[in-house]
C-alpha cells in the first residue's frame, strides 16, 4: 500500500542515508507533497512529487495524508508565497514561519488548510496558473539575492544553484528536476550568447565535462546564480566572470530556453 505525506514544517532536511549524520541532499518546503517508498526505524525513504527526487527524512518531520487528500492537492491550482518571509497561524495559536517558494495547500482568501486544520496566513501570494514571462522570473530570482549557498538548500536562508533555479521556475508551474545536469535536458537550446533573453538558463561544466552549475540570465550580459551566495555576475561566451576576483569562475556549456 502506497502512503503519502505533506511537509507541515518550514523546512525539512532530506538526507542521502537514514541518519542524522548523513549529508543533506535536498529540502522539503512547507506544502511539498511526497510519496513514501520505504521505511527504516525512524526514517522514511521518500520521493518528492514535483520532481521525483529520492531521499530519507525523519518520520517525525512529515504529516501522513490520505490518498484522496493527496490527489486533491495534486490536482489543485497551486498558490505560492511570493514574499521572502511569511507566517501561518492556526486556531490553536501554533505559528509556522514560511519562506519564499512555499506552496500554500488549499489556499482561499488568506487561509490554507491541511487535513482539516486551517491556518491564516500573512503574506503575498502568486498562483501558477497565471501567464508567466521573463520579467516575473527575473523579479522573483532577484528576491533571493544574498541568500547563502547551502548544498541541498531550497530557501532564501540557504540554497544551492539547482535548487535556486528549480524553486524560481516551479512557482510558475515550470517543474524542473533537482540536479543541474538533469535540468539541462529541458527546454530549447540557444546556440549563441548574444541570442539569449532574460529568463534563459545557462549551464556550466567542470574539467571532466560534467554539468555542475546553473543560473538564470537576467539580461545586459548578466546572470544570477548561487555561488557562495546568490549573486549577479557577468556572463559571456566563455562563462561567468567575477569582476571582484578578476577571473572566470564557471565554464559555459549550454543555454536553454523554457519560456
Amino acid at each position: 500500500m502506497t502512503n503519502y505525506g505533506i511537509c507541515e514544517l518550514s523546512l525539512v532536511p532530506v538526507r542521502k542515508q537514514p541518519s542524522e549524520q548523513s549529508e543533506m541532499i535536498n529540502q522539503l518546503i512547507f506544502g511539498d507533497t511526497i510519496i513514501i517508498e520505504d521505511n527504516e526505524k525512524q526514517w522514511y525513504l521518500i520521493k518528492t512529487v514535483h520532481d521525483m527526487y529520492e531521499g530519507w527524512i525523519d518520520k517525525k518531520q512529515i504529516k501522513i495524508i490520505s490518498e484522496s487528500e493527496f490527489k486533491s492537492l495534486s490536482n489543485e491550482v497551486s498558490f505560492y508565497l511570493s514574499d521572502v518571509y511569511g507566517i501561518a497561524r492556526n486556531n490553536s495559536g501554533k505559528s509556522i514561519n514560511l519562506v519564499l517558494g512555499t506552496r500554500l495547500p488549499n489556499y482561499r482568501d488568506n487561509s490554507i488548510s491541511i487535513s482539516g486544520i486551517n491556518y491564516n496566513i500573512e503574506c503575498n501570494t502568486i498562483d501558477n496558473s497565471r501567464p508567466v514571462n521573463s520579467d516575473i522570473i527575473v523579479e522573483t530570482a532577484i528576491q533571493y539575492l544574498g541568500a547563502p549557498y547551502l548544498w541541498g538548500g531550497r530557501s532564501p536562508f540557504g540554497i544551492d544553484c539547482s535548487g535556486f533555479v528549480q524553486v524560481v521556475f516551479g512557482m510558475f508551474g515550470i517543474h524542473l528536476k533537482r540536479d543541474a545536469h538533469l535540468q539541462a535536458e529541458s527546454g530549447t537550446t540557444i546556440n549563441f550568447i548574444n541570442e539569449t533573453l532574460p529568463g534563459d538558463i545557462a549551464f556550466f561544466d567542470n574539467s571532466e565535462g560534467r554539468i555542475t552549475h546553473v543560473g538564470i540570465i537576467i539580461g545586459d550580459k548578466q546572470i544570477i546564480h548561487a555561488s557562495g551566495e546568490v549573486r549577479i555576475d557577468r556572463i559571456d561566451h566563455q562563462g561567468i566572470y567575477n569582476e571582484i576576483d578578476k577571473k572566470y569562475t564557471h565554464n559555459l556549456r549550454i543555454i536553454k530556453r523554457l519560456l
